[in-house]
């Protein structure tokens, strides 16, 4: 097994489909030495999102968005090499997550497009990827796998913490000294927020939370909302899209909300899913800490800081890695396990069978 550290790129696209981010990473350690983020097109992304829901010709569909997500991964990791002043034989590996379009573990698949092997060829660097696939082969959910990452870089041996990450799914990591790791999506971060605000404000999102701040949470809307049956469901559990959209969001408005309101309201909702959560199954913990874009909405923060009175809730950055990165770091420690053929999930969190060496590897 290799001890000396070498450099591994990590890339994410997560489901609020913004765009690429990108970290070079020695491991083992758990240093930042460079970041890059590309957006999307808008073009990519409404493609994307369409290809969300059931439609005709999906599987050309999927494999054209597949290569050109590749040619974004490739260009995204180039830009990033020429920030950091590297090459290509400088990095072993890249740990690529793909872009999510299905999640559906209880029918025993998960679809995270990218092609592995044509962003091998762009590059020319090793590629690891598919890391969900053998956890849901295991019968767990291949989600959330940041846990075992958060693990390794965050825990604490007098402190129990949790380590939130509120991506467009908000996941916790359950930290307690002398207790087995434990970790599930507690429902929708910011991807209904992104969505109402695109639909209402033509923005990619609600920067600070300065346009829920102009609303009021609407009582009735939200209990209605508080009421999806994942909510209120035990670990292992895993969501995506499939739970959390917007015709679900539709079917509970009567259309005469005033937008401001709803998304003061869908703040409300990812706070208060976080908050029970952290209250139901996190007991003894003491500190907070958020990472992913959703830690950097003060107004979310603050009312999840509210929520958990008596806890302190700070970012990542406060524990030394920076909280737009976390993700991306993450994938970059799950393509060394890999190589290493060493487990990259927690059967604890997952649901799965046990320890599986995760992911497929496009050799350069």
């Amino acid at each position: 097994m290799t001890t000396e550290p070498q450099l591994y790129i990590g890339l994410m696209s997560g489901t609020s489909l913004d765009g690429v981010d990108a970290v070079i990473v020695p491991l083992p350690g758990s240093t930042l030495i460079a970041e890059h983020w590309l957006a999307y097109p808008d073009s990519l992304k409404q493609a994307l999102l369409a290809l969300h829901e059931p439609t005709g010709n999906e599987l050309d569909r999927a494999a054209r968005l597949a290569n050109q997500l590749s040619e974004t991964y490739a260009d995204t990791v180039k830009q990033l090499l020429a920030k950091a002043g590297f090459d290509a034989a400088n990095i072993r590996a890249i740990g690529c997550h793909g872009q999510t379009v299905r999640h559906r573990p209880a029918d025993g698949y998960t679809l995270q497009l990218v092609n592995a092997a044509r962003l091998a060829e762009l590059t020319g660097i090793t590629v690891v990827c598919d890391f969900r696939s053998r956890d849901i082969a295991a019968g767990g959910q291949g989600a959330p796998l940041v846990p075992a990452f958060h693990a390794a870089v965050f825990g604490s041996p007098e402190l129990a913490r949790v380590i939130v990450n509120i991506g467009g799914i908000a996941n916790l990591t359950y930290l307690s000294p002398g207790k087995a790791v434990t970790g599930f999506d507690c429902g929708p971060g910011n991807m209904l927020m992104d969505a109402w605000v695109r639909r209402h404000w033509r923005q990619a999102y609600d920067d600070g939370g300065l346009l829920a701040s102009q609303g009021e949470v609407l009582p009735a809307l939200l209990e209605r909302l508080l009421a999806h049956p994942f909510l209120s469901a035990m670990p292992p559990k895993s969501a995506g899209r499939e739970e959390f959209n917007l015709a679900w969001l539709d079917g509970m408005l009567s259309g005469q909300e005033v937008p401001a309101d709803v998304l003061r309201s869908l703040l409300e909702l990812t706070a208060e899913a976080i908050a029970r959560d952290i209250r139901r199954h996190c007991g003894d913990a003491r500190e907070v800490y958020l990472c992913g874009g959703g830690a950097r909405n003060r107004l979310l923060r603050g009312t999840l800081a509210n929520k958990l009175g008596g806890l302190h809730v700070g970012l990542s950055d406060d524990l030394g890695v920076p909280a737009d990165w976390v993700e991306a770091m993450a994938f970059a420690w799950l393509a060394s396990k890999t190589l290493n053929g060493e487990p990259g999930n927690l059967p604890e969190v997952t649901g799965a069978a046990g320890p599986r060496v995760l992911g497929a590897i496009y050799p350069a």
